[in-house]
């Protein structure tokens, strides 16, 4: 056995002396930095795109809706529920949301919406403000791990093992897309999945997605139409504007 040891430990040090070390593991601001290398410039500034919209209670479909959804970024998303013209719907500009109903805003608040950001809002602005926005989302960049989800490698941010229970976002290693995010918080669990992605003006859009709140399904959404760069006249993000 101490034969054995003291082989290893001579192996190790020629490997190391012929320059054949260990890859260093990435830590999560190193690979919102890979991310941000990849896609700053050369992300779709504007989506759009119909939605299929299934809501679930206890595991089973209770509801189908159409939604149109139009993104400019890195912060602004209008979805109209059911025809882009029935005045039902939400905006989200920057840490607010705005509901209204037959053309009137019903409801605002400060509430983000984080998916925006981690989908292509990040790629629009300063990394610094990245790392800081990551950070105010609650994210411990200090921890990341590497694991597999449906048979791929993936990076995780903001956490050291994969059952957690802190806010993590899985991400791509070879597309270096979010695929997996998790949200902890006096409700408890949130999950969100980002699948089939497709490529769209030379970046990537999922086109499923599912949310679970406490591992039961809420939700799904299916996109269909998806159109990159295509011009949106800003207004409509203006909830002054809403019914006029």
């Amino acid at each position: 056995m101490k034969y054995l040891f003291s082989l290893i430990t001579s192996v190790a040090t020629l490997l190391s002396v012929w320059g054949f070390t260990s890859p260093k593991q990435l830590t999560s601001a190193d690979v919102i930095k890979k991310m941000y290398g990849r896609y700053h410039g050369k992300w779709h500034t504007s989506l759009t795109f119909t939605q299929t919209t299934g809501r679930y209670r206890n595991d089973t479909l209770v509801k189908t809706d159409t939604w149109h959804e139009r993104i400019v970024y890195p912060d602004m998303l209008r979805i109209d529920f059911g025809t882009d013209k029935g005045g039902n719907g939400v905006i989200y500009r920057g840490d607010s949301s705005y509901f209204f109903r037959n053309n009137k805003v019903v409801r605002a608040a400060k509430d983000e919406n984080e998916l925006i950001f981690f989908l292509g809002g990040m790629y629009f602005k300063p990394i610094d403000q990245v790392m800081t926005h990551f950070n105010e989302l609650h994210f411990d960049l200090s921890k990341t791990h590497e694991s597999t989800w449906k048979g791929k490698p993936v990076y995780v941010l903001g956490s050291a093992k994969d059952d957690d229970k802190v806010n993590q976002l899985w991400i791509d290693k070879e597309k270096l897309v979010a695929v997996r995010y998790f949200k902890y918080d006096t409700n408890g669990k949130m999950e969100a999945t980002f699948e089939e992605h497709k490529m769209v003006g030379g970046a990537w859009s999922e086109t499923l997605c599912k949310f679970y709140i406490n591992d039961k399904l809420l939700q799904t959404e299916v996109y269909s139409d998806i159109k990159a760069n295509q011009p949106i006249d800003k207004s409509v993000f203006d909830p002054a504007a809403i019914g006029k």
